[in-house]
């Protein structure tokens, strides 16, 4: 009888068949097969919080192959993931098949590889029932507040309203931060630069700092006038001048939180993409014969731990030497401090070999699983390596009784730098250079550019700023993340735009109204306490039952006071209203949602239940016009429109008149044809190509981008090829074809 391995997806059982051999079998569970009831509560708060499983629906003909396959083998092993959401999912298996816990063969590997899965298959262990019951307290706490807390908001702002524990907290901050931004006021100030000349004839620039009191703000055009006078009155002393190597040592590995938030920041992933895309890399990739086939490529993503195991480090130094030099290696391996509430449980994110460089396997990849793997790769190798060193230079010229300070800096030594060129985006000066300067030269006024600035609200989020203040704050865990804000979005309680996160008007309302009645749910403080509390119960200090009782007996008075002050008050309930009157009873009508969308409503419902439909806003009211666009066929104005392949001018005398014109983005070069300007579109598949501004009355594209030359042979424009600096001609009859013009005869044509 063949062993059995359970494993949670398709994908990670196929990678570990090809590892085990003939004498085992490995099957997907396809994630959970057992959850509390959609229809009721599913929990008995009176008999200690008793949990009531069920079998998922439409996972019955799976289970009663689980069951079949198990009897039919001599050992069950469950290898569901390695977190208390892999551990309970174990647990519900070994419930469903009828395996006592004592007796359950769990195991557990940080890496999909061949080694680490035949070494866990050798040491099987117990379910950890301190992980599962973590896990249970979540789902139990989530439930409550959900079913509890949901029909209040359907009495309260409106049906269909789903509330949820830490999506509450999450959608405080977003409102909170856009109520900080609305609030802001901002304040002026003045920066002054001057250019100047060294000796030698260099021109170099410096920003005024103060005096020998220190820094000096300047909060007016007078305070930078002052200052631009006593340049042109003084002479510019250089007053000292101090030479220093800078270190800059490399990032840690990735852990979950710092992963989304650079592959947002580097890649543009949303968080959710970035984990499924991790965790298609984790559970293996098919690299074909030449790599043994089917292989995990990183460790497991769902980490809060820098920490590198010992043969991770070996193998991560025998590259760096082999590959780059002795010199790039530093005199011991490098160690990155785990924060103090991390549970580090797992290593940090690294690849599962770090001799599978990116590009030797890029052919075996997709584009999406490239890019992240190539991320992970090139900051665990980088993590590894010698800091980069530069020579900085920083001058302090005097002007009067004001100071300039001037600083620059070359790379002197790449370090980390030959791995990975992203510094993080903190070093303002790392490109720029100072000519040679010593002390008491004086130089010579080139330039000065006063500059008026004001002071900027705070950004809004984004999704890796936000997962920045989630681990902040100790909110959620890194299994988490990326589905919170999943859910704050599907809920339609915050919006995406232009890549940042904005709370809508519900999310703003529900968050009030949360605030003063659920004051705890939607603490920062107690959700993170809550999340120690959580890890208290995996680590034997805590019960399941101690956790929810002490947090059920605050609830469920918050809930009774919210429900009777809300019933007792009419006013506190908040709906979207309308510009429509009742007929009926003269109310203001309100914004309701039924099963066709959205229509008004009396508010005095039962007693009057006069509904009326909504009218959706026409094109016209949705669009402002644009005043300097005119319709050349009627004379209305046009309004700006975004279509599938990008934005348009349509005239706003729609359907009467279905002119339009295209956002012009001119080149200064004009048509061949009927010489009108040529303005750069997109294709289809976002391609750029360029075409005449009068399509289509002119026929004329190109995918090449003209110049304003011609060629001296055939009199044709020059254009730019793909990849090339200078304009060549494209006719294929031309005696010039390929060619471009000399550099004197260029500057004679453009001058012309």
């Amino acid at each position: 009888m063949a062993n059995l391995v359970i494993v949670e997806s398709p994908s990670k059982a196929a990678t570990i068949k090809g590892y085990l051999g003939s004498g085992y079998k490995v099957v997907a569970s396809q994630g959970h097969v057992r959850d509390l009831p959609k229809s009721t509560l599913g929990i008995d708060i009176e008999n200690n919080f008793e949990a009531h499983y069920i079998n998922i629906r439409g996972k019955g003909n799976l289970i009663k192959d689980l069951k079949k396959e198990a009897k039919n083998s001599s050992k069950v092993f469950l290898a569901t993931d390695p977190d208390r959401e892999g551990e309970a999912i174990s647990w519900h298996l070994a419930k469903v098949l009828d395996i006592p816990v004592s007796k359950t063969n769990r195991i557990t590997f940080n890496e999909v590889t061949k080694t680490a899965v035949k070494e866990a298959i050798k040491h099987p262990r117990q379910i950890n029932m301190g992980l599962v019951d973590s896990q249970q307290a979540r789902r139990l706490l989530d439930r409550i507040v959900g079913y509890k807390l949901s029909p209040f908001l359907w009495k309260t702002i409106r049906g269909g309203l789903s509330a949820g524990r830490v999506q509450s907290a999450a959608t405080r901050i977003i409102v909170e931060r856009e109520r900080e931004i609305q609030a802001f006021k901002p304040d002026e100030y003045w920066t002054v630069t001057a250019s100047h000349k060294n000796v030698e004839g260099c021109v170099f620039s410096s920003k005024f700092y103060g005096t020998d009191e220190g820094r000096t703000e300047l909060s007016s055009a007078n305070d930078a006038e002052v200052i631009k006078k006593a340049l042109g009155e003084n002479p510019l002393v250089v007053e000292s001048v101090k030479k220093s190597i800078k270190h800059k040592n490399p990032s840690a590995p990735y852990a979950t939180s710092s992963m989304l938030q650079d592959s947002a920041r580097r890649l543009g992933f949303q968080a959710q993409k970035t984990m499924r895309v991790a965790q298609e890399l984790y559970e293996g990739v098919n690299l074909g014969s030449d790599f043994g086939g089917s292989r995990g490529l990183i460790t497991y993503m769902r980490t809060d731990s820098l920490r590198i195991s010992k043969e991770a480090q070996e193998a991560a130094k025998e590259y760096i030497v082999s590959n780059y030099g002795e010199e790039y290696y530093p005199q011991s391996a490098r160690v990155y401090k785990t924060r103090s509430d991390a549970q580090d449980a797992h290593e940090a994110i690294r690849p599962s070999s770090v001799e599978l460089e990116p590009d030797k396997i890029k052919k075996h990849l997709s584009g999406d699983q490239y890019k992240l793997y190539r991320l992970i790769w090139e900051r665990f190798v980088a993590s590894q390596m010698q800091a980069a060193e530069y020579d900085t230079v920083s001058a302090n010229i005097r002007c009067g009784k004001y100071i300039f300070k001037a600083n620059g800096q070359t790379l002197r030594f790449k370090g980390f730098l030959a791995v990975s060129g992203d510094t993080g985006g903190d070093d303002e000066d790392e490109s720029a250079t100072l000519p040679f300067l010593s002390e008491n030269d004086v130089l010579t006024l080139v330039d000065v550019r006063p500059e008026q600035h004001f002071t900027e609200p705070p950004p809004r989020f984004s999704e890796a700023s936000l997962i920045d203040f989630f681990k902040e704050k100790g909110i959620g865990r890194p299994s988490t993340y990326a589905q919170i804000i999943t859910t704050i979005i599907s809920r339609g309680y915050v919006t995406r735009e232009s890549k940042m996160l904005v709370p809508t008007s519900l999310g703003c309302v529900t968050t009030d109204l949360m605030k003063e009645y659920f004051p705890e749910i939607v603490d920062y403080e107690f959700t993170a306490q809550m999340e120690d509390e959580l890890d208290d119960i995996s680590s034997g200090k805590n019960t399941v039952e101690g956790v929810l009782s002490e947090f059920y007996d605050k609830f469920k008075t918050d809930l009774e006071r919210a429900q009777t002050q809300t019933t007792e008050n009419k006013s506190l309930s908040v709906a979207e209203t309308t510009d429509m009157i009742c007929e009926k009873c003269g109310a203001v009508m309100v914004v309701k949602s039924g099963r066709y969308g959205k229509f008004a409503a009396c508010p005095n419902y039962p007693a009057c239940k006069n509904t009326k439909p909504i009218k959706e806003a026409s094109d016209e009211e949705k669009h402002e016009p644009v005043s300097d666009k005119i319709c050349d066929k009627c004379g209305s104005p046009m309004i700006l429109r975004t279509g599938r392949y990008g934005k348009f001018y349509a005239c706003s005398a729609f359907p009467k008149c279905r002119n339009i014109m295209n956002v012009e983005n001119t080149l200064g070069v004009n048509c061949p044809l009927c010489g009108k300007p040529v303005v750069m579109k997109k294709a289809k598949s976002k391609t750029v190509f360029y075409s005449c501004s009068d399509y289509p009355n002119c026929n004329y594209s190109s995918w090449d981008k003209p110049s304003d030359l011609k060629c001296p042979s055939c009199g044709k424009p020059l254009y730019y090829k793909k990849g090339k600096d200078k304009p060549v001609c494209t006719d294929k009859e031309c005696e010039m074809y390929g060619k471009g013009l000399p550099d004197d005869e260029q500057t004679e044509q453009s001058r012309s």
